[in-house]
């Protein structure tokens, strides 16, 4: 595997990683959660650049149903980590103390409070479109055999019941109200396990990833070739 490709799966992995933990601002608390944040925009930063091939790609090319969706999530990742970036910055108390911007800050919490919740969902989502990939190459890197049939019905039954239990925490956090900013503050029941709330989140994140990526095979198998050669 050439040094890149190995750097931009580590930079992903981090960035996949944090991703639930930064939804933890209360358990973490404020500067390890600013912290985090930044390295999650460095991280994002550095993503971008080594893809930044798919930027001077985006006006070569057919666009497929499916790329049209890529396309969309992928530039609204973007303007949500910007206005995380934009917002943590006017927030912050800790790495960008330094510059003591005092006003703004409704504003400044109403635009972190909605770009970290669709930022949520939306990386999710990209996690997923590329999810197929994702199995390939850890299938490569630890050398396993292709998946029998036993073990592809196993994997999506196990997938079924995180998206399940996603759909279950999606409700139970009210995050619909959280993404149309019905919901001002952060809402945390103390009484509940860190281990208990890192588990609904990381399920909302596989709810994401499985819609995402079913998706994505079913725009993929309507645009290809064969099945268009098949309806004529």
């Amino acid at each position: 595997m050439k040094p890149q490709a190995i750097i931009k799966i580590a930079v992903d992995l981090i960035m996949t990683v944090l991703l639930p933990i930064l939804m933890a601002f209360i358990l973490t608390g404020q500067k390890v959660h600013e912290w985090l944040g930044t390295a999650m925009f460095v991280m994002f930063i550095t993503h971008n650049v080594l893809n930044f091939k798919w930027y001077k790609n985006l006006w070569k090319g057919k666009y497929t149903a499916f790329r049209i969706f890529q396309t969309v999530v992928n530039l609204s990742v973007f303007i949500c980590m910007i206005g995380l970036m934009v917002s943590g910055i006017m927030m912050s108390r800790y790495p960008f103390a330094f510059l003591s911007i005092s006003g703004g800050m409704s504003f400044a919490r109403e635009l972190h409070m909605l770009a970290s919740h669709w930022g949520f969902i939306l990386m999710s989502v990209h996690v997923g479109l590329h999810w197929n990939m994702i199995m390939l190459m850890t299938r490569k890197a630890v050398k396993a055999n292709p998946p029998s049939d036993i073990r592809k019905v196993i994997l999506r039954v196990i997938a079924a019941a995180i998206a399940a239990y996603g759909v279950y925490a999606f409700i139970r956090h009210d995050i619909v109200s959280y993404l149309f900013l019905k919901i001002m503050f952060i809402s945390f029941e103390f009484e509940q396990f860190p281990i208990l709330f890192f588990t609904d989140y990381l399920a909302m994140m596989g709810l994401c990833i499985c819609i995402a990526y079913y998706a994505a095979k079913g725009m993929q198998r309507i645009s290809s070739p064969k099945r268009r050669r098949l309806k004529k």
